[in-house]
């Protein structure tokens, strides 16, 4: 009986022991956390297929280090997986984690709180995912950690009221930051590198009490905020500073002569504030430096001889400023320099060859100053992939290059000079070119059919730069071509048939020229057009129908050609204003049943005993008067009188009109808009608070005195006409003055402050007892405003095809005066600035009368 039951209880055991066998192992903390993290966040791409609930550590996991003594979770690596989703609880339970990094992720939703639990945590960097809402607050409480980046999330909100003083890297760039920096990071002794960029901090920062007693520093990035103040002294501590970056704020006062004094810089922007005084001279010890850029600042003075001893120098931006004078010899001691930019300053003389022996210069920017003299050959000489002399005073012929730049050189602009001669034939060798800018010179010259051969070309502008002959169909061979502007030349003879080979146009603007023959069938296949501009040519035939498929079209003008027939179907042909295809044979719309109407003229007979017998106006009439017997006339002596001095006017007229084709003008349809699409550097923009400028007055008036104006632009009622660049509206402006207002069409918009006031206010000096002053502007990026008195009488236009019963006819005299008064007018703006201010749109609704006629 004993040795049964001995036998029973050793079957029950085994089978205990069997049954415990089954069980499954209990998961550890760190086991568990990371498969509930796993299950929370999507893993399209399997990056997380070995971490399962069947190991008993997550040791030997990919994206998982553990301390080899512990076999404890030391570093969680998970960067650049494609993880999505929200971040789980419960990571805290890895306590001897040490770095965590989640960046260039999807991962979205609040950071959860509990990380401060994680002791020995060292580095989160959460980088590039879509987190968002506020810091949790239990940051600042995490004793160990020394490197912090939460750069480009949504995170939004104020900045922790303090930050661990272990903190070396503290990395918050492209968010939604906002109020002022914390005082208390002047506690983070430790602090190597800061980058708070592009986020919405504001404030002045304690920079004496702050980061200047933050010795230890290499790098301070505060740029893109809002922070304003005076940068005060005391920079000269920093003497383990590299980086310095202060750009886009708003800072103001001198730039501060401590800073010439950190040994170590290689870096410096503080472009874009509002910086006046002169570079101190204590920037003559940077030895070390490789950038240096103070662009869209008021720093003013001339550019120093000792610049030439930052001999280190890579990138020096001095442009969008008021430096003034020569450029200095001592530039040729910048045997590094690859990038320079004096755009836009008030600089004079002749470029210096010492420009010419920075030997790696690559890119070379000197627009907007006051250069003369020729353009250097030994710059065609350098390996330059962008050159950009315009708006300057140049003289003298285009350099013919050599083999070196015309394998490198890919944007040319010299237009806005005195640039004459012809286009060199070296220039088709420069293969390379995507951006071609020669307007506005006096390049007396055909067009070369080697400009095709650029198969990288994008640009090629050639306004108002003398060109004459046929446009070479070869042209078109750049099948990258997506701007060309040759209007204002002399080009002659037909639009090629090719120039629907440019499938990538986008802009073709051959207005003011002299081509004859039909508007070609084949631009209809340049399917990306949006701007089309044939206006003043000699064009004839029907408009091809076809054009009406173009659905990208926004601008057409094929106005003062000699065109004929109905208009193509279309949205953009079916809302064309009257001034887009005036003074043409016989246009019609295409929603017209009707035949298109043919616009000759009726001959013209004038009769001597209308005037002065008559009230004079019938002196012009048109074919037989109805009743009279033929008989003949012969003209008195003042009417002969009359009529000579009217071919003198009309003499006139014509002589000034040519003018127009060939003198050179500088507010130009899309030129900034297209400067904006090309150029690769920045430029200065002001702030998108409406401003309203009224010249003649000391304070500069804003927005909120634009009364009923606002009103007047949106009211169809108060709308005075339509012309190619805007409409004009009545409109009253302080104290219920009525004012005519031109309301630019989105196309002619000018997206730089600095760049609308320059234009406008040299049409504002424009003076004249037959001009229309010009009394003021607004303006913000978005909508832009002329003004100028309103005139009650109307235009000659209206005087002459819509007048009715409401006033008299003109009189032969009226007419005389109108036209007399007109040419004094333009030789006004022709003769009395320099360069000559060119109306370009001559036409009877742009010619306002008083009650006198004038």
């Amino acid at each position: 009986m004993s040795t049964l039951l001995q036998i029973l209880l050793l079957f029950s055991l085994l089978c205990s022991i069997a049954s415990a066998t089954e069980l499954p192992v209990p998961l550890n903390d760190e086991v568990l956390s990371l498969i509930v993290f796993k299950s929370s966040i999507t893993d399209p791409n399997a990056a997380l297929a070995t971490w399962t609930e069947s190991d008993a550590t997550p040791c030997s996991w990919t994206h998982v280090e553990c301390d080899a003594a512990t076999s404890r979770v030391v570093r969680l690596s998970l960067d650049s997986l494609g993880l999505s989703g929200e971040l789980p609880r419960g990571l805290d339970r890895l306590t001897s984690l040490h770095s965590l990094s989640l960046s260039h992720n999807n991962l979205s939703g609040p950071v959860p709180a509990g990380l401060s639990l994680l002791p020995d945590l060292h580095s989160l960097d959460l980088s590039y995912n879509y987190f968002s809402g506020i810091l949790p607050e239990d940051i600042p409480l995490m004793p160990s950690l020394r490197y912090l980046d939460l750069s480009f999330n949504s995170f939004s909100g104020p900045l922790p009221g303090s930050f661990p003083s272990s903190l070396r890297f503290l990395m918050l760039s492209g968010n939604r930051f906002s109020g002022p920096l914390p005082s208390t990071l002047s506690q983070c002794s430790f602090l190597l590198h800061i980058n708070v960029s592009n986020n919405q901090l504001s404030g002045s920062p304690d920079f004496s009490n702050g980061f200047w007693s933050l010795t230890r520093l290499r790098v301070i990035d505060l740029s893109g905020n809002q922070f304003s103040g005076v940068l005060a002294e005391g920079m000269s501590n920093l003497r383990s500073l590299k980086v310095l970056n202060l750009s886009r704020n708003r800072f103001y006062g001198s730039v501060p002569a401590g800073l010439g004094l950190c040994p170590h810089l290689s870096a410096v922007d503080l472009s874009y504030n509002a910086l006046d005084g002169s570079l101190p001279d204590s920037f003559r010890y940077l030895t070390s430096l490789l950038s240096l850029s103070v662009s869209n600042n008021r720093l003013s003075g001339q550019i120093p001889d000792w610049i030439g001893n930052m001999s280190a120098l890579q990138t020096l931006d001095l442009s969008n400023n008021k430096f003034t004078g020569n450029l200095p010899s001592s530039l040729s001691g910048l045997k590094d320099l690859s990038y320079l930019s004096l755009s836009n300053n008030l600089l004079s003389g002749v470029i210096p060859d010492s420009v010419s022996q920075c030997t790696r210069l690559s890119e070379l920017y000197l627009r907007g100053n006051s250069f003369n003299g020729t353009i250097p050959q030994a710059l065609f000489n350098l390996g330059l992939e962008l050159l950009d002399l315009s708006s300057n005073g140049l003289t003298g012929t285009m350099p013919p290059g050599s083999a070196h730049i015309a394998e490198t050189l890919r944007w040319l602009d010299l237009s806005n000079n005195d640039i004459t001669g012809t286009i060199p034939a070296e220039m088709a060798l420069y293969y390379n070119l995507k951006y071609v800018n020669l307007s506005w010179n006096g390049l007396k010259s055909q067009l070369p059919p080697e400009l095709g051969l650029f198969k990288n070309l994008t640009v090629l502008d050639l306004r108002s730069s003398e060109l004459y002959g046929a446009i070479p169909g070869e042209l078109c061979d750049s099948s990258s071509l997506a701007v060309l502007q040759l209007d204002g030349n002399s080009l002659s003879g037909p639009i090629p048939e090719e120039i629907g080979n440019c499938s990538a146009l986008y802009l073709l603007s051959l207005a003011h020229n002299s081509l004859t023959g039909p508007v070609p069938a084949s631009i209809s296949d340049l399917k990306r057009l949006e701007i089309l501009r044939l206006e003043y040519n000699n064009l004839t035939g029907e408009i091809p129908q076809q054009l009406g498929t173009l659905q990208n079209l926004l601008a057409v003008n094929i106005s003062n050609n000699r065109l004929v027939g109905r208009l193509p179907t279309g949205s953009i042909f079916q809302t064309l204003d009257q001034s887009a295809i005036e003074g043409n044979l016989g246009i019609c719309s295409p929603l017209v049943s009707e035949p298109c109407k043919m616009n000759v003229p009726k001959p013209l007979v004038l009769d001597p005993n209308a005037y002065p017998h008559g009230n004079g106006n019938d002196l012009v009439t048109y074919g037989s008067r109805p009743g009279i017997p033929k008989r003949h006339n012969f003209l008195s002596v003042s009417a002969i009188i009359a009529i000579s001095a009217a071919l003198v006017i009309i003499l006139g007229v014509m002589v000034i009109t040519l003018l127009n084709i060939s003198a050179r003008r500088r507010i130009s349809l899309l030129d900034n808009a297209l400067e904006s699409m090309c150029s690769s550097s920045t430029r200065s923009s002001s702030p998108g608070v409406g401003k309203m400028v009224i010249f003649g007055q000391k304070n500069s008036l804003r927005s909120e005195d634009f009364v009923d104006g606002a009103e007047s632009l949106m009211n169809k009622a108060t709308e005075l006409g339509q012309g190619v660049f805007g409409t004009v509206y009545k409109a009253s402006i302080a104290q219920d003055r009525f004012v005519a207002v031109k309301k630019l069409f989105t196309a002619n918009i000018i997206p730089y402050h600095d760049d609308f006031d320059r234009e406008v206010r040299i049409l504002g000096k424009a003076r004249h007892p037959n001009l229309m002053p010009l009394k003021g502007y607004y303006w913000t990026p978005q909508m832009q405003l002329l003004m100028s008195d309103y005139a009650p009488y109307g235009s000659l236009h209206a005087r002459l095809h819509e007048n009715g019963d409401k006033m008299p006819g003109l009189t032969w005299p009226e007419r005389f005066k109108v036209a007399l008064g007109t040419a004094k007018g333009l030789a006004h703006l022709h003769q009395s600035f320099k360069p000559p201010i060119i109306h370009y749109n001559i036409k009877p609704s742009n010619i306002l009368l008083d009650e006198n006629c004038n």
